[in-house]
């Protein structure tokens, strides 16, 4: 694999993190990380033998915070939420969001995701910066904003959406795409092949790759979808699936 020098040396970082949590056993953190770079980072903790703990601050966040930890105890993770509040008749987007805290100075690794609610968004930022970006942080676009630190985090309502009962063959991601977003078999490896489709929020271009209960799934342009259970094989040898679907776009 061909690695730019950035991610050379993100790599090499979360060695040298691993490898000191172990020499001084305590625990230490990395910044919110990318689904590929906290792939790298569970990666470092198994070479240095040492555990890896990841949290996003709710369910199923996207960029997540790592610990190198020596055992597997219980870790506060340093970073905070800050609430959001907009007029009611104008809200703005989420890149519009990223795009002000970022113009104030605030690196990537920095920001956590930002969790968009009906009427409000919930920003996760690293402790040091989270009082700086609560002072500062009064616009996102031309939309103005109310900031507040919070002093807990908050529980992130799981989004809406619809559920799916179903049966395929094998829990190939092409089979479980295909059911959960109704295509064909077909249409679904080639949505898969094109490099349109995420499992557990990381690329993948293998159509058998195998799904488990709790994997999440998003195909470009048509939402996600998360596999809650998986049954018992019927008579036929098909598997009984229940899905859930959710942000279809709706014409």
């Amino acid at each position: 694999m061909n690695l730019s020098h950035d991610e050379e040396l993100l790599r090499r970082r979360f060695s040298e993190l691993a490898a000191r949590a172990d020499k001084q056993y305590r625990p230490l953190f990395t910044g919110f990380l990318s689904p590929p770079e906290a792939q790298w980072a569970l990666q470092a903790g198994r070479q240095a033998r040492v555990s890896v703990l990841l949290s996003g601050g709710y369910e199923d966040a996207e960029r997540q915070m790592a610990c190198f930890s020596p055992d597997d105890e219980p870790v506060d993770f340093p970073f905070s939420a800050l609430s959001l509040i907009w007029p009611h008749q104008s809200a703005p987007g989420h890149r519009d969001i990223l795009g002000a805290a970022m113009g104030l100075g605030i690196q990537r690794h920095c920001l956590g995701d930002i969790a968009m609610e009906e009427d409000r968004a919930i920003l996760f930022v690293v402790d040091e910066m989270a009082q700086h970006l609560c002072d500062s942080l009064t616009s996102a676009g031309r939309v103005k904003l109310q900031t507040r630190l919070l002093d807990h985090l908050p529980e992130i309502q799981p989004p809406e959406g619809r559920t799916v009962h179903d049966t395929v063959a094998s829990l190939r991601l092409d089979a479980v795409v295909a059911s959960g977003f109704g295509l064909s078999r077909a249409k679904a490896a080639d949505l898969i092949a094109a490099g349109r489709v995420k499992l557990q929020h990381l690329p993948n271009l293998r159509t058998d790759v195998q799904v488990s209960e709790g994997d999440s799934i998003s195909a470009q342009g048509l939402g996600r979808i998360r596999l809650e259970t998986v049954g018992s094989p019927t008579k036929k040898g098909r598997i009984p699936l229940t899905l859930l679907r959710y942000g279809e776009h709706k014409h």
